[in-house]
Parts: C-alpha cells; sequence; structure tokens
C-alpha cells in the first residue's frame, strides 16, 4: 500500500517480479526493507512513466534513502523529537538532519512555524540559494468541527473558502491543509495549471483518491472506534486532546509501539483513567506486548495483554457500551493490521 499510481497500489506480482530480476544485487548490498521499499517505487514510477511523484520520506533528511531525487519542490511538515539515536537529541539537530531535503536552486516550503528550528532551515536554504515559504505566514485555519473535519480557511485576512469539509479527519490535519494550500500556490507558480476547485475536491475526496488510510480513521459507531498512525510524542499529544473532545463514558486504548521509540515519553502522557489492551504488530520491531504492559504499569496504566491487534479490538468492542470512545494506535504498523480499514 505504500506505492501507488492514481491511487491503485502496486501489485503482488510486480512486487515479487522486481525483487526476482534484482536478487543479485539485493543480495550483495542487502538493503533494509524501507530501501528495497524506495528502489520498487522509482521502479514503478519509471516504468509507468508518471507525470508527478510524490516522494515521502523515512527518517527523512540528509542520509534518507529517498534523498537521490532532484525534486521540484521540498516541503518539510513539522520537527518534532524521534529516531534521537539518528537524527539529534535536539529539535535543532533534527532540523539540520532534515533539512537535507533541501536542493540547490529549488524551493523548500515549511509546514509550521518553531523558534528552534526556524533559523536552521533559513541557513541552508541561503546556502542553496533555495526561496523558503512558511505556510503559517501564507494560510490561516480555524476548525468549525472535527468529526467530521471542517474548517474555514483564510489567506491573509479574507476567507477563501467558508466550510471546507476534509475527508482525512483528526486534530492535526488542520496544520496539513495549510502546507497542501501552499504547496499547490507555489507549483502553480512553476507552471501547474491546478484550480481551486481540484484543490477542494482533492480535499474533500483525498481517501478516496489516494487510498490513504488509519489518519484518525472512523471504524465504528456505538461505540466509536478511531484508529490512527500517530508514533511520537508529539503526534500522541494531539491524538490525546482530541480523544479528549469527543463526548464519552469510557476510553478503551488498543496500543502497541516499536521497540526502537521513545515508549516513555509517550507512556507518559497517555490517559491513566483509560482501560488498556496492549498489543503488537506481527514484525521484528515491534514490542513485545508483555514488555510494553509491564512499562506502562510504570506509568499507572493498566490493562490486558492480547498480542493480535484485531483479537485486542475485538476484546475492547465487547467491553465497551455505546457511549464509550475506542481507540487504537501506537504504531503504523498496528493500524496496518486492523482488517477493518478497507471495509
Amino acid at each position: 500500500e505504500r506505492i501507488r499510481i492514481n491511487g491503485a497500489p502496486i501489485s503482488q506480482q510486480q512486487v515479487v517480479a522486481f525483487v526476482e530480476q534484482n536478487r543479485p544485487w539485493l543480495d550483495e548490498i542487502q538493503p533494509s526493507f524501507f530501501e528495497l521499499t524506495v528502489a520498487l517505487a522509482f521502479f514503478h514510477f519509471a516504468v509507468n512513466q508518471v507525470d508527478v511523484a510524490v516522494i515521502e520520506v523515512g527518517l527523512g533528511g540528509r542520509l534518507d534513502s529517498t534523498n537521490i531525487i532532484n525534486p521540484q519542490l521540498s516541503i518539510i511538515t513539522n520537527i518534532g523529537i524521534d529516531h534521537r539515536d539518528l537524527l539529534g537529541d535536539t529539535l535543532e539537530l533534527i532540523a539540520g538532519e532534515k533539512a537535507g531535503i533541501i536542493k540547490q536552486g529549488i524551493p523548500v516550503l515549511i509546514g509550521e512555524r518553531q523558534t528552534e528550528t526556524d533559523g536552521v532551515f533559513m541557513d541552508r536554504a541561503e546556502k542553496c540559494q533555495a526561496k523558503i515559504y512558511f505556510a503559517p505566514d501564507h494560510y490561516q485555519v480555524k476548525v468549525k468541527s472535527t468529526l467530521p473535519l471542517i474548517l474555514t480557511i483564510n489567506q491573509g485576512h479574507q476567507t477563501i473558502w467558508e466550510e471546507l469539509k476534509i475527508q482525512l479527519g483528526g486534530p492535526y490535519q488542520h496544520k496539513n491543509v495549510v502546507t497542501v494550500l501552499k504547496a499547490v500556490d507555489i507549483l502553480t507558480e512553476i507552471g501547474y495549471a491546478i484550480a481551486p476547485t481540484q484543490v477542494r475536491e482533492g480535499l474533500q475526496q483525498v481517501m478516496n483518491l489516494t487510498g490513504i488510510r488509519g489518519r484518525w480513521q472512523i471504524l465504528g459507531e456505538n461505540p466509536m472506534v478511531i484508529c490512527d498512525t500517530g508514533h511520537n510524542r508529539s503526534a500522541l499529544e494531539y491524538l490525546v486532546a482530541g480523544l479528549n473532545r469527543i463526548n464519552s463514558n469510557q476510553l478503551y486504548m488498543v496500543l502497541g509501539f516499536v521497540k526502537d521509540k521513545e515508549i516513555d515519553s509517550m507512556l507518559a502522557i497517555l490517559p491513566k483513567d483509560a482501560k488498556y489492551y496492549f498489543c503488537q504488530a506481527n514484525i521484528p520491531r515491534s514490542l513485545n506486548a508483555q514488555a510494553l504492559c509491564n512499562q506502562a504499569q510504570g506509568y499507572q496504566l493498566s490493562g490486558e495483554v492480547i498480542p493480535d491487534p484485531n483479537k485486542a479490538l475485538k476484546a475492547a468492542r465487547a467491553a465497551a457500551a455505546s457511549d464509550d470512545l475506542i481507540y487504537v494506535g501506537g504504531s503504523t504498523f498496528v493500524v496496518a493490521e486492523l482488517t477493518e480499514l478497507d471495509e
């Protein structure tokens, strides 16, 4: 599902054929899963002669395997503390690594202004003679509703959309929308023909058009079930705030992490009055569900250990009343294993 053209994912047969054809260098180089996926994506896009490729980085920045491309626009959404062991232990150091995607003469768009990182990006852009934009300087958003997500969009002091309903929900998507709108402006200046009606329709149908899943996605009602792929402290802060805004009786959390994350920093901000189901995705990177439960107890978080994410969600549903709320997340991989994502 990571590689799509016009919303259609690459087929299993194409994945198998690529691996078989490239086995000699794969065996020699021993790339990581992500590096292999990037190679496969670039090959798939080249074979199909796509007009435009939207490439999302992995860890992001200077040493990322996606960084071999020469883009027409670079976008950095925001900077949070994540992957300290590889990117650095301060926002400034992490921003320095992320700024590695800024290329000579290529415009760069920054999604949020942050005191600790703005200067890092401006310095790198100046060295690369790259025009830099900060999305919040150009667009402002007022959130009118979160379920569904309805926004009022201002450009300067002018309201350009009074009620824009976004198919992709979440308590953080309004920031992404600001970045999208400014990105479209820059691409239009470059020469792309993108009409305002197309932008509006794209935002209103983004899940249908792209196949993107697991972003504040509602899987059911009575009880309401929401899943989200947020997997670091800054993302979980938004998510917990969003859950607190939903009127419910009891919160159930189906939770799993990968073991290379800063688990303690995330457990520290999770609600102590929620009932937890600790699980793990079926990948080597997953933190063992029992180990997660043991670690969570140190933060007064308690619940059951049910390793399979789908079985854990089923147990939460069985325990919940119709006016309760169930959240599934902690890891992209946990959400990806949910059988209900595409139902």
